[in-house]
């Protein structure tokens, strides 16, 4: 009774900060983007060949999320709908941002909301301390991990992620991605057997740091 009492209290929480959102709230704005900043620029970062454009794509994801926030109608968890504004920013990031300057709003322009008040991404932009995963792996073996994540075909990356690092179950990745829940399992099985075979070819993964190895079994 009192998980399903906290569910239904989150729900409430997250409702409220939809309607406060919608109505152009800053403090509202604020607070979102204090608490998915870190997580969805990690997420991007781990996305594009490239992750020093990883903070120019997480202030677009925002800035989508600002221009977007009236027609989300709930059918899924914000957090996913969220997810899923990140995930398809880097998708259009590895496809066309070498070849296309894309004329959008920065992070730095004047917003107005309903109220009349103007203020700027930026000026709401809250630094974050680091993740339960960024707290709980050592900086070395980190290192190791990301770059044996690198090396995992696009698909599988995605999934090995949002499952292992971000902590999203099967039905909330499905919904992420846009496919079943069996293409998930698929892609996590497969992702976490390369990620495993890339971890133990790495001569500085030992079988003493069995943590890292345990988790992609």
């Amino acid at each position: 009774m009192s998980d399903l009492a906290s569910a239904i209290g989150i729900r409430a929480e997250e409702q409220s900060l939809i309607e406060e959102l919608k109505s152009g709230s800053e403090t509202a704005f604020a607070l979102l983007i204090a608490q998915y900043s870190h997580p969805i620029y990690s997420l991007i970062a781990r996305s594009l060949r490239d992750p020093s454009d990883a903070a120019d794509v997480t202030q677009d994801v925002f800035i989508k999320v600002f221009r977007n926030i009236s027609s989300f109608h709930g059918d899924s968890s914000l957090r996913t709908w969220i997810y899923r504004i990140a995930l398809h920013e880097a998708s259009n990031q590895r496809r066309w941002w070498g070849r296309h300057k894309r004329q959008e709003l920065t992070i730095d322009a004047p917003l107005d909301n309903d109220e009349g008040e103007t203020f700027c991404l930026a000026d709401a932009l809250a630094t974050c301390d680091a993740s339960p995963y960024d707290c709980a792996a050592s900086a070395q073996v980190r290192e190791h991990v990301e770059a044996a994540l690198a090396t995992l075909p696009e698909v599988f990356r995605e999934v090995v992620v949002l499952r292992e690092i971000e902590g999203f179950g099967y039905e909330e990745i499905a919904e992420i991605l846009n496919v079943n829940i069996g293409t998930v399992k698929s892609r996590l099985t497969r992702g976490r057997a390369a990620l495993r075979e890339a971890l133990i070819k790495d001569a500085s993964i030992r079988p003493t740091k069995p943590a890292i190895l345990k988790a992609v079994a």
